[in-house]
Formats: structure tokens, sequence, C-alpha cells
């Protein structure tokens, strides 16, 4: 049975530089790669999981859980859809699979026009090393017309918080 991930806090960073939301992504046995650390495609995995986790499940794709510490998605009509437009990963040192959760911090870089950079720091869960740096460009289109769809206020003053 896989362990869940735990919701998000919004919680100072470790590196100082303002709020994030903290998730704390449970590894797998299954996570692993032949060397004991955790698989680079699983990496990118933890970083989707985490997204999730801090910004919210997007409409129509699931039911929601908790809630999210920050919703991008609220007030925006049901067609805008929030996509991936590019992944950054650095892998700064291996992270070693562990029975402790890696801890991942989560947080909006920059906000443009009809995107946001979100911005990631993997942890390992025992001594606190950042493992993996990472970035994510996501654009909110409209599902109908396939254009890029501006941030409401709502948006803006959502993110506010984590920058």
């Amino acid at each position: 049975m896989d362990a869940e991930p735990l919701t998000g806090t919004v919680e100072p960073r470790p590196d100082g530089g303002g709020p994030g939301v903290r998730v704390d992504i449970a590894l797998r046995w299954g996570d692993m790669d032949a060397y004991g650390h955790v698989n680079n495609v699983r990496i990118a995995s933890i970083l989707e999981e985490a997204r999730i986790h801090a910004f919210g499940v997007p409409a129509g794709t699931g039911a929601a859980g908790l809630g999210a510490p920050v919703s991008l998605l609220d007030g925006v009509p049901d067609t805008v859809q929030a996509l991936i437009s590019e992944h950054r990963i650095r892998y700064r040192r291996p992270l070693e699979y562990r029975t402790v959760p890696a801890r991942v911090w989560v947080w909006v870089a920059a906000a443009k026009g009809a995107s946001i950079e979100v911005a990631y720091s993997i942890r390992d869960g025992v001594d606190g090393t950042e493992c993996v740096t990472a970035g994510t460009t996501m654009v909110f289109v409209d599902s109908v017309s396939g254009r890029p769809v501006r941030l409401t206020q709502k948006q803006r003053e959502a993110l506010t918080g984590l920058r």
C-alpha cells in the first residue's frame, strides 16, 4: 500500500526566501534505482504530487480532498485549464530512499499575464539537505478556444502569499 502525501501547509522556506507550501511526500521502495537513489522519473512525479497538494485538484479530474492551501482556479470559468508548458529539474545531490517522507517546498517564483512560474525544493526528510531544485511553467488556457487566459485578480491575490 502506498502512503499518501500530507496536505501542504504554508510556512517559511528553509532557504529564507519567503513562504512556501510544504508537502511531505512518502517515498516508496519502487521509487529507487539500482544505486539506492530515488529515480529521476519519480522525482518528476514527486513535483507533480507536491504541486497538486499545494494548489488543488483541477476541476473535473477527480474528487476534491481536504482542500489546498492556495487554489489557482478559484473564481475562473470551468473551461480554464492550467497546463504545463515546461519543467526544469536540477539534481543537486542524490535523494536516497528512506522510510521518512521527502520534504518538498512549492512556491510561485513569478506571475505573468497568463502564466506562472512554480518553484520547488526537494529536501531529504531526515537531514534537510536540498537534493533537487526545479521549476515549472504553467499556462492558463481556455479549453474551448485554446487561447491563453489572463490571471484574475483573485488568482493574483492568492499567489501574493507565495512569492
